[in-house]
């Protein structure tokens, strides 16, 4: 799939590099509210060109041509196989083709565009390897009570796992280094804000929260199903890497103390 999704967006644009700073965007079924968000991506922030990067997941609807309608590059998958994979897609291509720092959004308009150079700034600066919002620290318009809940226990979740403190785990809004995501192992067809978070924090990556704003989604509805369901696959998901991130650690140290012994 991600090859004949590579081999059509390079019969497209041949071999074109991207802008310094992508705003990376996993899309299935957006049509109605994709448009909107990709005219809100400024052209330049904090000193830097930046483009638009659409994956289309498989999507049944005009999603890929609102994407290119409204200046995106545009990488249809012919499937859909969930946001994970379809972002894991759009890091290799983003960092292949040139791109620096990679910024993640959502098609459904729920994060400020406006809060742009909170996630680039720390990342120019050198102060960070990734950085995501949090709406603990800023603010979340009409959530769910039992999605408030879950945001806190989370929080709480992976801040005991992994000894650093973190308010909000699934903020989809973030920022990060081209090569970070990359070098982390992803798996995850659709939970994939936690592994990816749980796998930076694990490898001892600089991770920076910033206060930033929850906005109710524009159009559309959300794919993330009932939230008990939702809630159960998450936790497995945040234990799952939480625990394979600690065993490939611990495989490491093993492996390192046996060759200085043998040397």
């Amino acid at each position: 799939m991600d090859r004949a999704a590579l081999e059509d967006y390079a019969a497209r644009y041949g071999d074109q590099s991207l802008a310094p700073a992508v705003v990376l965007i996993a899309a299935y079924n957006e049509e109605e509210s994709l448009g909107e968000v990709l005219d809100g991506i400024p052209a330049y922030s904090c000193g830097l060109d930046v483009d638009k990067l659409v994956v289309v997941d498989g999507a049944t609807d005009d999603t890929a041509k609102v994407a290119l309608k409204h200046g995106a590059q545009t990488c249809v998958v012919p499937t859909n196989r969930g946001q994970g994979a379809a972002l894991r897609l759009g890091y290799h291509l983003a960092a292949e083709r040139g791109a620096r720092y990679i910024v993640t959004t959502d098609a459904d308009g729920q994060y400020d565009i406006a809060e742009l150079p909170k996630l680039l700034r720390p990342l120019i600066d050198d102060r960070a390897d990734f950085v995501t919002g949090s709406r603990r620290l800023g603010s979340n318009e009409r959530p769910a009570l039992i999605r408030r809940v879950g945001t806190y226990v989370f929080a709480w979740l992976v801040t005991a796992l992994t000894g650093q403190h973190i308010t909000d785990t699934s903020f989809g809004f973030r920022g990060m280094r081209a090569e970070v995501p990359n070098s982390v192992t992803l798996e995850q067809p659709q939970y994939q804000s936690s592994e990816l978070l749980v796998g930076v924090l694990s490898r001892g990556y600089r991770v920076l929260e910033q206060p930033m704003r929850m906005l109710p989604r524009t159009a559309g509805v959300s794919k993330k199903g009932g939230s008990f369901r939702y809630g159960y696959r998450y936790a497995r998901v945040v234990l799952g890497t939480w625990w394979r991130e600690r065993r490939n650690t611990n495989r490491s140290i093993r492996k390192n103390l046996t060759t200085n012994i043998t040397a």
